[in-house]
Parts: structure tokens; sequence; C-alpha cells
């Protein structure tokens, strides 16, 4: 499949000068969109969403200058090149102090202006395959047109390209582990495992042994050792979800790991290295957690290096129609049913619903209007009815049950602070079946014994 080639917007109220220009770039491999001023440049941008803007910098209207502080307040990583045939040492000592990639005069050296976009490009974060706005197989999960969330995009493969901790903040229903997944996709560690965890989701006392793992013999019944989390990431990505929720004596864990590179199972008195990359989200207020003693300063500086804000779906309204499309063709796919749509009158009121559970509520909504439609269309009505009833989804029955079992044993051991034969006597099992129970959960009865 032939890769998208580096999209460039060049902008100038000269039409020839667009037009040579066109034909030097496109000869040198690169997709070529003109706009013959800045208005018609700020209108392109988000439907085009070039990966670079080449402008001159005096032009009838809004010039170089103006166009420029436009773009940096709407998709503030998105580079600028600025060309002038009236060029002064102040004028490019400005504009390269406010932002401005680069500052060339004309008459344009060839040359030099391909070195400077080659650079532009590599500065900007994404290698030359990942660069276009369709076909990205790093953001392929991502469907969006919104001007938002394409500079939260471009942030995330900034970040990328680095090792640092990253903190993605957003209310839930937002998606935080895609941009997770699309952060690792980006990634020099990207052909090594991807490894998400919810820390909300796990009972606080399993939370240790499924992240850092335990030993064989670590508690009557465990036949072998389990490696953890941290160990199944080894050489790629950790996605700690909902960090906020992980409580404090396990901080104080994972923080000396961080540090030290190193982890110890649970049950084992040895050290292993690990190397993977931390990437964590959270709905919360971590300063507010901080500010309550909930959550630890130190900890909170360890993951927020990169901090990336996910707007939710009510400042993304553009993207709706892109999304419950989407959704909508891969539901009919997956049930075989014959809808095709949204009457207008429903897809308007998608867009102009308040969406308080973001793209996940959306998805719920989605689902149900597909799954009651009689006709080829989604009705409006069908999609209000859904709205207001923000039916919770509801889980696989194999999930269900793990999640039941999982939770029983926890209540259990807690009860008996510990104690298996007493366990397997109120739960009415035999002892040989209940510790491939605790196995199979990862249930560590020594973490119940002082409790």
């Amino acid at each position: 499949m032939k890769e998208d080639k580096q999209r460039l917007l060049l902008v100038d109220d000269d039409t020839d000068l667009l037009r040579l220009l066109s034909i030097r770039l496109r000869g040198a491999d690169y997709e070529v969109h003109i706009a013959e001023s800045g208005e018609e440049a700020l209108a392109k941008i988000p439907v085009l969403r070039p990966d670079l803007v080449i402008t001159d910098l005096r032009m009838a209207g809004m010039d170089g200058m103006s166009l420029f502080d436009a773009i940096r307040g709407r998709q503030a990583s998105l580079p600028v090149i600025i060309l002038t045939a009236h060029g002064s040492i102040p004028d490019a000592v400005d504009a390269t102090r406010r932002g401005v990639f680069s500052f060339l005069t004309k008459p344009l050296d060839s040359k030099v202006l391909l070195e400077e976009i080659r650079r532009a490009l590599r500065i900007s974060g994404a290698p030359p395959e990942a660069q276009g706005a369709h076909g990205e197989s790093w953001r392929s999960e991502i469907i969006t047109k919104s001007p938002l969330m394409e500079d939260l995009l471009s942030k995330a493969r900034l970040a990328a390209q680095s090792e640092a901790a990253v903190l993605v903040r957003g209310e839930s229903g937002t998606g935080k582990e895609l941009i997770a997944r699309a952060i690792h996709k980006a990634s020099v560690r990207a052909a090594k495992p991807f490894v998400a965890v919810n820390c909300g989701a796990i009972p606080d006392t399993l939370l240790e042994s499924e992240l850092f793992g335990h030993t064989k013999g670590a508690f009557t019944g465990a036949m072998k050792d389990y490696p953890g989390l941290f160990r199944s990431a080894e050489g790629g990505t950790l996605f700690l979800d909902e960090i906020g929720d992980m409580p404090l004596s396990l901080q104080v864990k994972l923080l000396r790991v961080l540090q030290e590179k190193q982890m110890r199972p649970v049950g084992s008195v040895a050290t292993t290295s690990v190397d993977v990359r931390i990437i964590s989200a959270t709905h919360r207020n971590l300063e507010e957690e901080i500010a309550s003693e909930r959550f630890r300063e130190d900890l909170y500086y360890r993951l927020n290096v990169v901090s990336l804000e996910l707007p939710n779906l009510a400042e993304r309204r553009e993207d709706i129609p892109l999304l419950a499309n989407h959704f909508l063709q891969k539901f009919a796919v997956r049930s075989g049913k014959k809808v095709t749509g949204f009457a207008p009158e429903a897809m308007e009121a998608l867009i102009s619903a308040s969406w308080p559970g973001n793209v996940r509520q959306l998805i719920n909504v989605v689902e149900q209007g597909l799954a009651l439609s009689t006709t080829s269309l989604i009705s409006a009505s069908l999609v209000a009815d859904a709205i207001h009833e923000n039916i919770e989804k509801i889980p696989a029955f194999s999930e269900a049950r793990r999640q039941f079992e999982q939770d029983y044993l926890v209540r259990l051991m807690q009860f008996t602070r510990g104690n298996v034969a007493h366990a397997a006597r109120l739960a009415g099992r035999n002892r040989t079946e209940f510790y491939k129970l605790l196995g199979r959960h990862h249930v560590v009865p020594s973490l119940f014994k002082n409790q």
C-alpha cells in the first residue's frame, strides 16, 4: 500500500509564486495544497490537517504573522514557515520569538527551503511514514476532525518520540486508553507489548500482586510464578488507568519501582530489573488529591512529566457525526441489520446533546438505537429515548463471572484473615479446588493476614 505523503499548505496572494512553489515541492514528493489568503488558509486547515504551513508575510487582508497568531491559538503544535521579500533582522527575531519555526527571505534558495521543511517536519515529532492526515497506523483508532483533538494528537506524537512519562487527563469515557495506545504505537517501543490495567477496578489487596507478580510458593496453592503486569509489559508500555484510585501504600511501592527500575514480586526477597514506559491516566484532580493527602506529590511529579488533557465530547461536537456513523457501521456489520444512517433530526439530537458520559455514552446510544430500529434510518425518537435513559453497558457474562469470583474470594480472605482452610469450608469447596481458584484470580492469602 502506498504511504501517505507529508502534507503542506502554501499561502500567498501571488498566484505565480504559488504555482512555482507547488511544482518544486510536489517534485520533492510532498502533497501540496494552496490558499490565496490567510482567511482561506484558516478555513482549509481543519479540513486538510496539514503537517506544515508555509506562508508569505505580506498579503492583502490577513498577513503572515496574523495568520500565524490565529494558527497558534487553534493548533499550537502546527509548525509555520514565513517567507518574505521584505525581510529584516528585527522581523525575523520577533517572528522566531513568537514561535514561527523559520523565517526565510525571497528569492528563495530551494535547497534551504527543502532543508527547513524537512527540519520542521522532523522536529514536529512524526517520522515520514507517520505523517499525513489519513492512513496513520499509530492513530488509526482515533476518529476526529476536531482542531482540539488534532492539536492533542500532535502533542501525543511529540511525546511518543521521548521516553518521558505521560499523564493523560480527561473525563470518564473520553478515550484515555486510545490516546495511550496511540502514543505506544508511535514510539520506538511499538513492537513490544502494550499492557493496560485499571487501578480502580482491582481490589486494593490484589493490585500489588497484579502489578508486580508473585512467586511460586508465595502462598499455599501458588503452583507457579505469576509475572505480573510490569513483567508482561517488558520493553513496552504499561498503561495505569485511574491512577488516582491507587491506595497510598501501593503508591510508595510504585514510586520505588519508577526510581530504581527494579521491582520485587510478592513472596520474593530478590529484585528484578524492569524496562517499561509508564503512561497513566485519571479523571480525578490530582492536585486536589495531593492537598487532601490521598496522592503522593513525589509520585505525581514522576508521572506528570508530559500532561495531555483530553477534551470532552461536548467540546468536539464536529466529531459527533463522524463517530456516530463509524460506530453504527461497526455495530451494523456485527448484527447484520440493514441500518444505514440517522434521520436528520436524529443527528441534530446527537450533536446538541450534553454527553455527560462522553464517547462511551455515545457508543451506548448508537448501539441501543440500532438494536431498536425497525427502519433503515435511526429515528430522532429512538435517539432521544436512548440519551435520556443513558443505559449502562452490560458486561459480557464471562467478565461478570470473573469479577464476581474475584470479589467473592477477596471478601472471604478478608473475613478469614487469609486462613485458606477456613475460607474453603465457608465456600463449600475442597482445599485443592479452592487453591486453584485463588491462583486463577491471583488472590494472595498472605496479604490478608495482618488486616
